[in-house]
């Protein structure tokens, strides 16, 4: 049934506002709206065939080949790869998944992969694009229409590998099924989409499936997990697939039992230098991007590297020449002599993870500086990370100004107010700063800040908006920062 349904397909739609005549639609039942309340609209808008749960739902005037499934979701994922020709098997394929350090990790293994000679393209939170063509996107990862739609456009634009990111939500939702992986990498896990997941394991469980059900039914004949073998998830991850066959699996950390470990030679505001031990030998490194998790999402790029078949050598090239992600610890050059980083941080887990890398490179520099921090927390979002996420501003900077991200259509005060709950009336009076307004807040920072200081503005990164109600405003902290520093 399905090559019937594949035969009359022009197009594939699973939004009835958006079928076209001679497409399949496909009934997804959604946690709002069920696709098969539009059977009707799709049939009388020309769909071709119809994919179902519930048969009894299909109009009866409809004479075209009607395939039922389990799972809509699935089935769209499986319509889609067919449709495009299944064009993961002519590429090597990454997927990066894990809390913090997707997007990095992404471009790393990018310039590892492009230098070497493979083509790669880049599907993810900042946008997709091979080389220097560049498609834009409003989701982490999109869905399976357009996701084997964009892998066979970066095929036949010649290119030989893909790195994406694999959030949770596109693994839950079935997003990016039905594709030969040859590498999957797992950076951490961390409290994060508690507004979407029931609980932390429910949270985890949906990475998971990228290691014992993705990756391990790939029929590429050798593939290879590389997880982060510090982390408990990770862990738990190793010891699911560890009997699994043909399947390497390459922890990374600091550990030095590990299978990539790595040692830090010297780091600074400028970059990170470390030796590497791995299965294929040993190699040091420099990397300009600054902080210790930059190292470990450098791990696990060269793991994929290695997977691949590129020697240490072509990795440790890259690397060199790398010269940081858009939005994640970016230094914002000025001449003011302090040192301004943008991060997307919007996790505890990842502000932690961002400060405590400055506050290290400062005490192996024996400086006096000061760190300063700027966050917000979004709105509409998981309400239970806020106190937390000011807990560990306060626990890591000297000084923490709060104010807005992205509150879309939650009162901004309420937000910050849930916010200050992590901090004690002793720290709120004496080390926060609370401005609502994120553009006075940033200009507040800069001229707080003395020559030496450390100011980083958290949460919105690369994001060149600020949303508030259902409206979009230009925003850009990289901008607001170079417009007080000039």
């Amino acid at each position: 049934m399905l090559q019937e349904v594949l035969k009359v397909a022009k197009s594939i739609d699973f939004d009835s506002r958006s079928v076209k005549p001679g497409s399949i639609y496909v009934a997804i039942k959604g946690t709002k709206i069920d696709g098969h309340d539009f059977l009707q609209t799709a049939v009388d808008a020309g769909a071709a065939a119809l994919v179902v749960e519930n048969k009894t739902r299909v109009p009866a005037e409809f004479r075209g080949p009607v395939l039922v499934v389990d799972d809509s979701r699935k089935a769209l994922s499986e319509i889609s790869a067919a449709f495009y020709h299944y064009p993961s098997r002519e590429l090597f394929m990454v997927a990066v998944t894990g809390t913090n350090g997707k997007t990095t990790t992404t471009h790393l293994v990018e310039a590892i992969f492009n230098c070497a000679g493979k083509t790669t393209g880049v599907i993810g939170t900042i946008d997709h694009h091979l080389g220097s063509k560049v498609w834009s996107t409003e989701l982490t990862t999109p869905d399976p229409v357009m996701f084997q739609k964009r892998l066979r456009e970066f095929q036949e634009e010649g290119a030989k590998a893909v790195a994406l990111e694999a959030s949770s939500i596109a693994l839950t939702q079935a997003r990016i099924e039905h594709v030969d992986y040859d590498c999957a990498l797992f950076t951490n896990l961390s409290r994060d989409h508690l507004d979407y997941h029931s609980d932390m394991e429910d949270y985890f469980r949906a990475k998971l499936r990228l290691f014992t059900e993705l990756l391990t039914r790939s029929p590429k004949h050798q593939r290879t997990a590389v997880i982060n073998g510090e982390d408990e998830y990770g862990q738990r991850i190793i010891e699911a697939i560890k009997r699994t066959p043909n399947l390497n699996i390459w922890r990374f950390g600091f550990n030095s039992e590990f299978e990539i470990s790595a040692k830090v030679i010297s780091r600074g505001y400028d970059g990170s230098k470390f030796l590497l031990k791995t299965p294929k030998g040993e190699q040091e490194f420099f990397l300009p991007m600054a902080g210790q998790h930059n190292v470990e999402n450098a791990m696990a790029a060269i793991g994929a590297g290695l997977a691949a078949g590129i020697s240490l050598s072509d990795c440790a090239l890259a690397l060199k020449s790398v010269h940081g992600v858009n939005g994640r610890l970016e230094a914002v050059p000025n001449n003011k002599g302090i040192h301004v980083f943008i991060d997307y941080a919007h996790t505890d887990d990842a502000l932690a993870r961002a400060i405590s890398a400055l506050v290290k490179i400062r005490e192996e520099a024996k400086l006096q500086s000061r760190i300063i921090t700027v966050f917000g927390c979004g709105g509409d979002r998981d309400s239970g990370k806020r106190p937390l996420m000011m807990k560990a501003a306060l626990q890591f900077s000297d000084y923490v100004i709060l104010t807005s991200d992205n509150p879309r259509t939650e009162d901004p005060q309420k937000i910050m107010s849930d916010a200050l709950a992590g901090a004690t009336d002793d720290e709120r009076r004496s080390r926060v700063h609370a401005e609502v307004d994120r553009k006075q807040a940033i200009q507040y920072a800069i001229a707080t800040a003395q020559k030496g200081d450390v100011v980083i503005i958290a949460g919105k990164g690369h994001e060149t908006y600020q949303q508030i109600g259902t409206q979009k405003f230009p925003f850009s902290d990289a901008e607001v920062v170079r417009e007080f520093v000039r």
